[in-house]
């Protein structure tokens, strides 16, 4: 990905859709739109999955407790939608078995539990082999000794999947950048064009360059998650149904504070449910489901937030005795669900809905990560039916379409491949990062390995982040400290040490290959401290 040259062409080119928005539904409806034969934009204000597209629980999951809420449709495609998308990217969206204990004064017996994952199983389409197993008492402690015994009765094991978010995001991008989508980042939509009361354009800010343009397209696509409402505003088209905002939080701890055998999913006395899942060194835990009110560009954790989770883990939990300074990092998120009069947070439906304004702009929120190619489809669908001759152009394509283009074929071809890396990695003593490496990059780890060679000084680890960032630089687009740490690598949340160790000789390389001056320089040591204590500490 060239951003000048997408620059270039967004300035030039007249386009059949643009779309507002650089998270994983953007993303994929440029993958969608580019595939089935549209000329196609994507413009992002700030960094690809800077907003909820970087910030939900990471897991590619069915919708387990939509069943309460007897919102069968949707548990069903998102359900379907996790084997679809292992598919296209299996060292990205991997298998996890979810334990889910069960207790005598609260969340739901034994005999619904039981019916009520059939169910989930049913409509999900899971395999035979990964269909829900129920547990004794006994069977449960023995699955998770660290659970608190008192009030346990059973529980029950089932198939979900874990992902990082913002790298499904990037390889979505990436693939619709490959197959023909101009995509930018910190390009900033701050106004509409219009031609007889139609939409037919947008004026833009590159905000590097601090330049201001206009880009025209038959079809606008509002898929700007949080920010909707704020373009259906400037559309002047914020009527009926409006966003509700809510904030999820999840806090990271050392693993050696929490070491859960397994991902695990457990009720609390408020009658929220919360993941505790484990990630290469670390724990994390959440979430979260707050109303939300405040700015939608600085979400932060707060004290509150975390005494929340480390309270439902300290009741769940034997001697997990977790306190504030436990938590190494942290992160919040805002779901941009639909309003309904009357619902509280958590009841809100996580069903997208889609908006036609009678400018012509197209606005799509809600949803779900899991579905976010279901979503693709039907606003391109949608774009097809109002601006195109449906007879000249594909059907969706992306149930097929894998994300990088030296794909891993599927779960044991990435299991051969991660132990090829280790064994490249042992010599340098280098093999703990085999699995991120891997489950990150796929294949295109071999890449980042190859350029290690390149990268000067006697410390491999340094050398091996430094192959890293310079492979993002080059093929990702990555222009801030944020950009690499916090959506490209994660390693904020997941690897602080680390990154505390190396992120001034990052920066060092940042500047060079990005040709900052002084003050550039210092904005961004600034950032990255920033960015460090808001993770870690809260008000």
């Amino acid at each position: 990905m060239n951003r000048s040259a997408s620059i270039s062409k967004l300035q030039t080119e007249q386009f059949d859709l643009l779309i507002i928005g650089g998270g994983i539904t953007g993303a994929g409806i440029a993958l969608d739109a580019t595939s089935r034969g549209l000329k196609t934009a994507l413009a992002e204000k700030k960094d690809f999955a800077y907003g909820t597209s970087s910030r939900s629980t990471k897991l590619i999951h069915g919708g387990l407790r939509y069943l309460k809420q007897l919102e069968f449709g949707l548990v069903k495609e998102v359900g379907s939608e996790r084997a679809v998308v292992h598919n296209l990217a299996p060292h990205l969206v991997i298998p996890e078995k979810m334990l889910l204990p069960l207790y005598e004064k609260r969340g739901f017996g034994s005999t619904l539990t039981s019916l009520g994952l059939k169910l989930y199983d049913w409509l999900a389409g899971v395999k035979p082999e990964d269909q829900r197993k129920m547990l004794t008492r006994k069977q449960t402690l023995k699955k998770e000794p660290l659970l608190s015994p008192l009030d346990v009765k059973g529980g029950a094991i089932y198939a979900e999947y874990r992902t990082d978010d913002a790298r499904l995001t990037i390889e979505i991008i990436k693939t619709a950048s490959e197959h023909g989508a101009t995509v930018t980042n910190y390009c900033e939509v701050e106004d509409f064009i219009y031609k007889d009361e139609k939409v037919v354009g947008v004026k833009c800010l590159d905000k590097i360059k601090n330049e201001t343009f206009e880009v025209r397209a038959t079809a606008i696509v509002n898929a700007a998650g949080p920010w909707v409402d704020t373009l259906r505003e400037k559309d002047k088209s914020k009527t009926g149904k409006q966003l509700h905002l809510t904030k999820g939080v999840h806090i990271v701890v050392p693993k050696e504070k929490l070491p859960v055998a397994q991902a695990i999913y457990f009720d609390v006395g408020d009658g929220r449910m919360i993941f505790a899942i484990p990630r290469g060194r670390t724990t994390y835990i959440g979430t979260t489901d707050t109303n939300y009110t405040e700015s939608i560009d600085e979400v932060r954790t707060q004290k509150e937030d975390a005494e929340y989770l480390i309270h439902a883990v300290n009741l769940t939990f034997t001697n997990a005795d977790l306190t504030l300074d436990d938590i190494e990092s942290s992160w919040a998120g805002l779901r941009p669900l639909i309003h309904e009069d009357g619902k509280s947070a958590s009841e809100l439906s996580r069903k997208d809905e889609i908006f036609e304004s009678p400018s012509g702009l197209i606005s799509i929120a809600g949803g779900k990560l899991t579905g976010y190619r279901k979503m693709a489809e039907r606003v391109v669908d949608l774009v097809v039916k109002n601006y195109f001759d449906e007879d000249t152009l594909q059907s969706c394509l992306t149930g097929s379409i894998h994300l990088t283009a030296l794909f891993l074929k599927n779960t044991e071809e990435v299991k051969r491949y991660k132990h090829a890396v280790e064994e490249r990695l042992k010599p340098l003593q280098l093999q703990v990062y085999t699995d991120y490496l891997v489950s990150n990059y796929g294949k295109q780890a071999d890449e980042i390995i190859t350029r290690f060679d390149a990268e000067k000084g006697n410390e491999f680890d340094s050398r091996l982040v430094l192959a890293e960032l310079n492979f993002c630089l080059e093929k990702e687009m990555v222009l801030s400290v944020s950009d690499f740490f916090v959506r490209r690598t994660g390693m904020l949340y997941f690897d602080l040490p680390r990154l505390r160790r190396i992120f001034e000789q990052c920066i060092l390389q940042m500047a060079d290959k990005l040709q900052w001056d002084e003050n550039q320089l210092k904005v961004q040591m600034n950032e990255m401290q920033k960015l460090i204590m808001e993770a870690s500490q809260f008000s």
